[in-house]
């Protein structure tokens, strides 16, 4: 365990990944001048949210995944046990008027559903496995210091209406629309 760090020791790979990622910040504070600030602000978030969601026992099998003829995109896909977690992450710098979570309006939630249902689509599978829509809230402080992560579970749910109408299967023992495989 490093010198001043309190809590219990970490493996290696979660040990790399946080030196990577300060790293990564350190590199961020050099190069706002030429780099968008905001596109190295997310892309911390996401590390940091991987890591989170890891500590958490999630198991990510993509990021930033987009299909294709689909203009949204998912950043984290993971188990979180036998449920399939499809996690947008929001990161903000200092703490706004409005939490980052709020930045997930209903548009941005029907483009996260829309590839959803193409990832679905190319699962091997006659059942599709319980889906839910999760919410990684990352903010950085100001200063230097660890990040305050917010894991919002169930954020966001299927529209109903939307699966009716376009004929996909919804049923109390599977959450979610997707096409009805008989």
């Amino acid at each position: 365990m490093p010198f001043g760090t309190v809590g219990p020791p970490l493996n290696p790979m979660t040990w790399l990944l946080r030196w990577t990622t300060q790293a990564l910040q350190s590199l961020q504070r050099a190069l706002s001048k030429t780099k968008a600030t905001h596109l190295l602000t997310g892309r911390l978030g996401e590390t940091e949210a991987y890591l989170h969601l890891r500590e958490r026992g999630y198991c990510i099998v993509a990021h930033n995944y987009r299909a294709t003829h689909n203009r949204g995109e998912i950043d984290l896909i993971g188990w979180d046990g036998d449920v399939l977690c499809f996690i947008e992450v929001k990161t903000r710098t200092g703490q706004g008027l409005t939490p980052a979570e709020a930045a997930v309006d209903t548009a941005k939630q029907d483009h996260v559903r829309s590839v959803a249902r193409a990832y679905l689509r190319r699962l091997p599978a006659d059942r599709y496995p319980p889906c839910r829509f999760d919410i990684v809230s990352v903010t950085f402080p100001e200063t230097d210091g660890r990040p305050e992560i917010k894991l919002i579970k169930g954020a966001f749910r299927w529209k109903r209406q939307a699966a009716r109408r376009g004929g996909w299967f919804v049923s109390s023992t599977r959450r979610g629309p997707w096409p009805s495989r008989r």
